[in-house]
């Protein structure tokens, strides 16, 4: 829910304000005097300010610029009365986002107010694209000069010169959303934004609405219009991650977005239509997922134009200590420091563990030692890189080759909770994965050997 602060000194005014907003939706706090309410937002978190242009206190050319001094970033919208425009014209130039003239109608100022909260949402949208661009080009891009990753690299640079459909498939943790900023960062698409929606972390209803987009009123919770991420992606690229946990029937709506480029928002029947490139991403095999009645198998084919598998970091151990080199490297930027040194018998050692979480882990355990660990690595200091590693172990205990991955994906999982004494969050954050990953992967154990135990008691029933 937005937070608006309301500044105004006529006590009816405001009160008739706070009012109508609230009723709007909003969550509003509001001053009678400029000066506190410049000292609680220079504390708080705002998502907007309302504040009137005439007050004795503080008026609000002079609020604006004190606003300006703090940088603080919410959009201003200026109440002025008629006779005053040239000054509200001015506040403008310092920085408002926009006037409305008193008197002036509840709707009128909930649009105004809706139409700045959403024009701050693409700006930081695509100030945090620009940043991650930014950083690519500085060299945060995929590293490897191994043969495997070598053809990957010449994958995405063809891939990139398109306007087909992208599937990259992978483990977690391969890069495979890295892969992606990459193919639009070289794409033509480049200047527009790139949108990101995780499938996995929102139900169907949700993730409807987030891609789609909704009129006010479409459901309960939906006091405004809403714009989906096809709208707010337009003449860009949008990244739907995890694309194999989308429902059934939210697969045939997007399958016709991909054949016609046109959709609707949830609760209008207004046909909209999209420029978008599509590049998906999973960490299952589709094709196995189709054969389960899982997802579509014309949406499948419509996704997987331009196929890019990633490899797992076992398949590629030539590129690892290159990439210690650069996670270490980057660590060191940040903090300002110098960057560690890794012992030739460490590396060793390192190059030889299989990697179940792959880069993702890697880079975690990066950031560990360098947290735990002051000049040069050695064999010892492993077992505090590497959650699932005993302690002193230079082989890395139980992890032997031929272990299934999920069994060694388990092993970590379990390892680190126990580290962190069930906490999942903290577990979450050390492990490189989402809490709600997490906790749906251990749903999935539960049921499983719960499922187990049943098929186990009916086999004891059976011999009785």
């Amino acid at each position: 829910m937005p937070h608006i602060c309301v500044i105004d000194d006529k006590e009816l005014m405001r009160d008739s304000i706070t009012q109508a907003l609230k009723r709007g939706g909003f969550d509003v706090t509001s001053f009678a005097n400029p000066v506190k309410a410049l000292a609680v937002i220079r504390k708080s978190s705002f998502d907007l300010v309302l504040t009137d242009l005439k007050m004795p206190q503080m008026d609000g050319l002079s609020l604006l610029r004190a606003l300006k001094e703090a940088r603080c970033e919410m959009p201003v919208i200026v109440m002025t009365a008629y006779g005053s425009v040239d000054t509200a014209v001015e506040a403008m130039r310092l920085g408002a986002f926009d006037f409305v003239q008193k008197p002036f109608e509840a709707d009128g100022l909930r649009l105004q107010i809706e139409r700045a909260l959403n024009h701050r949402r693409l700006r930081h949208e695509n100030e945090a694209l620009k940043t991650s661009l930014e950083d690519m080009s500085r060299g945060r891009r995929m590293v490897g000069r191994s043969k495997v990753m070598q053809h990957v690299h010449e994958l995405m640079n063809q891939y990139a010169s398109g306007e087909a459909t992208v599937m990259i498939t992978g483990e977690s943790g391969t890069g495979k959303e890295l892969a992606a900023a990459a193919i639009h960062a070289n794409s033509e698409r480049r200047e527009r934004p790139m949108l990101c929606l995780n499938c996995a972390a929102l139900s169907g209803n949700l993730l409807e609405s987030e891609l789609f987009g909704h009129e006010k009123g479409a459901f309960t919770g939906a006091d405004k219009l809403r714009k989906g991420r096809f709208e707010l992606a337009h003449e860009g690229t949008l990244l739907l991650d995890e694309i194999s946990e989308m429902a059934l029937p939210l697969q045939a709506k997007l399958l016709r977005v991909l054949q016609e480029g046109e959709f609707e928002r949830v609760g209008s029947s207004a046909t909209l239509r999209a420029d978008v490139r599509i590049i998906a991403t999973s960490n299952r095999d589709l094709q196995e997922w189709v054969r389960k009645d899982k997802f579509r198998e014309d949406l499948f084919y419509r996704l997987n134009v331009l196929p890019l598998q990633l490899p797992p970091l076992r398949e590629r151990q030539e590129d690892i200590p290159q990439l210690i080199d650069y996670f270490l490297d980057c660590i060191a930027r940040r903090s300002g420091t110098d960057p560690l040194a890794v012992e030739p018998d460490a590396m060793e050692e390192l190059c030889r563990y299989r990697w179940p979480g792959n880069i993702r882990e890697l880079e975690n355990a990066c950031q560990r030692a360098a947290a735990t660990t002051s000049g040069t690595v050695t064999v010892r200091d492993i077992g505090r890189w590497i959650v699932s590693a005993p302690s002193g172990s230079s082989g890395f205990g139980s992890l032997r080759h031929g272990r299934m991955l999920e069994d060694m994906e388990r092993q970590l999982i379990q390892r680190t909770l126990k580290q962190y004494e069930g906490h999942r969050v903290k577990s979450a954050k050390a492990l490189g994965m989402g809490v709600r990953t997490l906790g749906l992967k251990l749903k999935q154990w539960r049921e499983a050997e719960a499922a187990k135990a049943d098929r186990d008691q009916e086999a004891l029933v059976g011999v009785s």
